[in-house]
């Protein structure tokens, strides 16, 4: 499982952040490690140095075997609550889609024998 972590000019990409990404990822997700290839965080600071509430933007992306890329998006005040936020999302997604495709609705038909 690959985890690309990226930062806009506005927020400092330390080690510290890489690996505390890394470490809420790894365990929200260890029931699907199988499935999951990659994982893509950007996280951006959208009002730059004027601040504001909510101008914290975690965008994650993720890529499972067999299934098209599910990327969600999540705002808040600080980067702890943006990438909580947007990891509910994306693994409330994810287990969407995940549990479509193992129970797709409109299998065959049955019909009722005559009588």
């Amino acid at each position: 499982m690959n985890i690309e972590i990226r930062t806009d000019k506005n927020i400092k990409n330390s080690e510290r952040l890489i690996s505390y990404v890394r470490e809420e990822l790894t365990k929200e997700f260890q029931r699907h490690t199988e499935r999951i290839t990659q994982f893509s965080v950007h996280i951006s600071d959208e009002n730059g140095d004027k601040g504001g509430a909510d101008d914290i933007r975690c965008m994650v992306e993720v890529k499972a075997a067999g299934i098209k890329p599910v990327v969600v998006t999540h705002k808040a005040k600080n980067i702890d609550l943006s990438l909580h936020g947007a990891i509910e999302r994306v693994k409330r997604s994810l287990e969407h889609v995940l549990e479509k495709q193992e129970n797709p609705r409109g299998g065959q038909l049955e019909l009722a024998d005559e009588i």
